[in-house]
């Protein structure tokens, strides 16, 4: 049997990452943070992390700057962004930035595994 792919989820409101949970725990492991500092931390001791669902709208470090941080630590690393506030100027700032997708709060569960999906085949 080949083990499960891994997944970071990083949002700090605790509901997200209960609905993450609920959509991704069949299919994938899963480590969870609340914070850009605590995302960074697990990223450094598990080099096993392919794939970031990360909040853009997080508390003293938000999902932007994470994400450029992660990309400098890690390059091969696939990052989604979740965003409650979908527009053409944050896709843009996010794809500068370094994610590879964007996700739009409140979001569908079809949409979360497509594009999830996407970054294991």
């Amino acid at each position: 049997m080949t083990a499960k792919k891994i997944i970071l989820i990083c949002d700090d409101e605790e509901g997200i990452r209960e609905s993450l949970k609920l959509i991704l725990e069949n299919d994938y492991d899963l480590i969870f943070s609340c914070s850009g500092k605590e995302c960074l931390e697990k990223l450094k001791d598990r080099k096993d992390i392919k794939l970031v669902l990360l909040d853009i709208k997080m508390p003293k470090q938000n999902g932007l700057e994470v994400t450029r941080e992660i990309k400098r630590l890690r390059p091969d690393i696939k990052i989604i962004i979740v965003t409650g506030y979908a527009s053409p100027e944050i896709a843009q700032e996010a794809s500068k930035a370094g994610s590879d997708n964007y996700i739009v709060k409140p979001f569908e569960t079809a949409d979360i595994l497509g594009k999830v999906n996407r970054y294991f085949k």
